[in-house]
């Protein structure tokens, strides 16, 4: 994304010097200040995403000035820089809210990781506060949410299914929300005023799911001492909704075509039949076509159900509707258990994102639920989520490589930066054939830092040229965890440890 960025320092060659490298190696928009209280005018007539400030300034420092910027815009990322940096000064400005502290001098590339990694805070901030707008404004579905093209087709469909009389099957893997699709047909149909009824065809015994749907008659059996209405007459008039109908007995599908075709029924024990005004629809997470073949699903049952049919894709088929569920579920438990939390943190979004889900959008409010549960800050973090192992989308926590364990930190940390821009460079001249220009565009950097960034790897895009996917010489180094998460509810340190 295109941000604005302001910076400030009373040594103007430092303000050319900055000005110079964000506008050759990026696209973002920058403004200068020499004073400081010329740059909080700024910050009030103007939006800015990052602002750059020198510590020692006349007139007012930059601490103050952190200060004064974030009591009038809590979401700018605010960088110290200093030549005279000492841990107590870091620390002091960290918990005002700097994201970061720069010491000078520093790398060109210092400044470009930095506002790289800003950046990209940045955009899960406005994501957050999008989807939060979002679900503001419902889209007249309840927790049927979604704004992937195969979810907007839905919703489109069930608009113009819902008001006709025809029989709908919905199918689609357990957890992926078919009885949503079922309560908002019948809300937007005619019959929105009658009554929604769900039977859930496994979870009764057999022998007791034909009274269950057609009602019995006073001595049908024993224990029947009284007439007993069933289910199909509660929903005469209204919506029936026979859940995992694909586990129906035989005996039960006969009877229940005989309803689908006439709209008529016996209760059990009874001689006349009854009629009844329904609209039916069914779901099931079984290939019905599968079970006619083996003889376990009549074949004129299936087609009297399925003259409409909804196939709802799994969770993992639509990842981009993630993070408008999870902000959904996140409302809805921190309301239930009474819980100030308003954001998911960017990692914990990314491990959301990055799960396969085999219980789909059900296992995934399941996660923030229980996150909601364990979170004790206004930002749900990873560590909060409990993953199980065997969930963990990520590689296996970050072991530091024995080359570097005996280095001091600034050499550590510089020849870590150094196998990160490697192995991130040479996966993206992988994903795009090495065409370099895709690759910096995908990156969010110009394509003129992006070659300098492989000539300091000693990369060249002829080694990736027809290279078969996923084919590298280059050591897998697993992303740092842990700390990570620590930081991540607060702007400042979730962006260090980027």
């Amino acid at each position: 994304m295109q941000g604005r960025i302001l910076v400030v320092d009373d040594e103007r060659d430092m303000l050319l010097l900055l000005e110079r490298i964000i506008t050759e190696e990026t696209d973002h928009k920058v403004v200068t200040a020499v004073d400081p209280r010329e740059a909080l005018e700024l910050v009030k007539t103007g939006s800015f995403d990052l602002v750059f400030t020198d510590l020692k300034m006349p007139k007012m420092d930059g601490i103050r000035l952190l200060e004064k910027i974030k009591a009038l815009d809590p979401t700018v990322s605010v960088v110290v820089m200093t030549a005279f940096g000492t841990i107590e000064t870091a620390v002091d400005a960290t918990r005002k809210g700097a994201c970061d502290f720069i010491t000078k001098p520093f790398r060109r590339e210092r400044i470009l990781v930095t506002i790289a990694n800003v950046m990209s805070f940045q955009s899960v901030t406005r994501e957050n506060r999008v989807l939060r707008e979002a679900l503001g404004k419902q889209n007249g579905f309840a927790s049927l949410l979604g704004v992937t093209p195969v979810m907007r087709d839905i919703f489109a469909r069930i608009r113009q299914v819902a008001p006709t009389q025809g029989t709908v099957l919905i199918t689609g893997p357990s957890g992926t929300g078919k009885e949503l699709v079922a309560k908002a047909l019948h809300t937007h149909s005619h019959r929105r005023d009658q009554r929604f009824i769900t039977l859930n065809c496994t979870v009764i015994p057999e022998n007791v799911l034909e009274s269950e749907l057609f009602g019995h008659v006073k001595g049908a059996f024993t224990g029947a001492w009284k007439d007993k209405r069933g289910l199909v007459e509660d929903a005469d008039g209204g919506t029936l909704f026979l859940d995992e109908i694909g586990d129906l007995s035989p005996v039960l599908q006969t009877k229940l075509l005989r309803l689908l075709q006439d709209g008529e029924y016996r209760p059990v024990g009874g001689n006349a039949a009854r009629r009844a005004d329904i609209r039916f629809i069914a779901a099931t997470n079984r290939l019905l076509k599968e079970a006619i073949a083996q003889g376990r699903f009549r074949e004129d049952l299936y087609y009297r159900l399925n003259v409409i049919n909804f196939d709802l894709p799994p969770l993992s088929a639509r990842r981009d509707d993630i993070p408008l569920l999870s902000h959904h579920f996140l409302k809805k438990y921190a309301a239930a258990n009474k819980k100030t939390i308003t954001e998911i943190c960017p990692l914990a979004m990314r491990r959301l994102r990055a799960l396969d889900y085999p219980g789909n959008v059900r296992e995934l409010e399941n996660i923030i639920e229980r996150g909601v549960i364990f979170c004790r800050t206004e930002s749900l973090k990873t560590a909060d989520l409990s993953l199980d192992p065997e969930q963990e989308p990520l590689d296996p926590p970050y072991a530091l490589p024995a080359s570097l364990r005996h280095l001091g930190f600034k050499d550590a940390k510089e020849e870590m930066t150094a196998i990160f821009h490697r192995q991130y460079i040479d996966h993206l001249l992988r994903e795009h054939n090495g065409n370099v220009s895709l690759a910096a565009q995908k990156a969010g950097i110009q394509r003129q830092y992006l070659h300098r960034l492989m000539k300091e790897a000693g990369l060249v895009t002829n080694g990736y040229r027809d290279r078969p996917n996923g084919e590298t010489d280059i050591p897998d180094m697993a992303p740092p965890t842990g700390a990570a998460d620590e930081a991540c509810g607060r702007q400042g340190r979730a962006i260090n440890r980027t």
